[in-house]
């Protein structure tokens, strides 16, 4: 990351660990001759000794994966709750919008692994994650193994051991108290509004294609006028268990 004032940056390892954990939907982007190749992909976050090792999977149809030879760098970038201020918001004038955000970059040399044992572990540590402790929970084992095999031989697993993490959680840190304070409060109040319209937009993207409205395609506005298509909390707020919310 090319600018991170010192009031927004973070560097407690834990902290970024943990955040990574949270939003652990990552973008990866890498080199090649023709230029950057990304691909947005959910990661697992692994601990190995000292090493923090990002692991996940792609299709092997997706030829960003021959990318990762253990030589060729890459950026995961994990993103965290986003939003719009507005200079409204403030008591200290004058003022201008801004947008706070928390994101954090993590570099390395991934390297494929086609492995299939280790596809595999992969795969299903990924599903444990997500489906949980559910009774009803999906397993792979409930499919035909001749079906598994076959999904199982049209992916390939990458590992990335982290060489540097840049944190910056830009949150109003460089604001009065008072600022921060309204900035939760009135960010708040406004996600309420956009969780609203965005709940009518989901229930119309589930619906038959014919069925759906232009607005709920392209996104409907609240009555703070921005798309209602965003997660989290703007501002300082706190979101899906992360504990970097900025305090007054």
């Amino acid at each position: 990351m090319t600018y991170i004032p010192q009031h927004f940056r973070v560097s407690d390892e834990q902290t970024l660990q943990e955040f990574m954990r949270t939003y652990d939907f990552a973008t990866v982007v890498s080199r090649s001759p023709d230029g950057l190749v990304t691909s947005h992909v959910p990661v697992l976050v692994r601990a190995s000794g000292p090493t923090l090792v990002i692991v996940g999977h792609m299709a092997r149809a997706n030829h960003h994966w021959r990318l990762m030879d253990g030589a060729t760098p890459a950026l995961a970038v994990f993103h965290g709750p986003h939003g719009y201020v507005s200079p409204t918001w403030y008591e200290t004038a004058p003022a201008v919008p801004t947008w706070n955000y928390g994101v954090v970059h993590a570099h390395g040399l991934p390297t494929a692994n086609e492995d299939e044992t280790f596809v595999r572990g992969v795969l299903e540590e990924l599903v444990r994650r997500y489906e949980g402790d559910r009774p009803n929970g999906w397993r792979p084992e409930t499919l035909p193994t001749d079906f598994y095999d076959r999904m199982l031989r049209a992916i390939v697993a990458f590992e990335m051991p982290a060489t540097r993490l840049d944190g910056k959680f830009k949150l109003g840190q460089n604001r009065s108290v008072e600022d921060r304070r309204r900035t939760i409060g009135l960010s708040r109040r406004c996600n309420r509004r956009r969780d609203r319209a965005g709940g009518s937009v989901r229930a119309a993207c589930c619906r038959p294609r014919s069925a759906r409205s232009r607005t709920a395609l392209m996104g409907s506005r609240t009555r703070c006028g921005r798309p209602a298509r965003r997660r989290g909390r703007a501002g300082c707020g706190r979101s899906r268990g992360a504990s970097w919310r900025c305090a007054p």
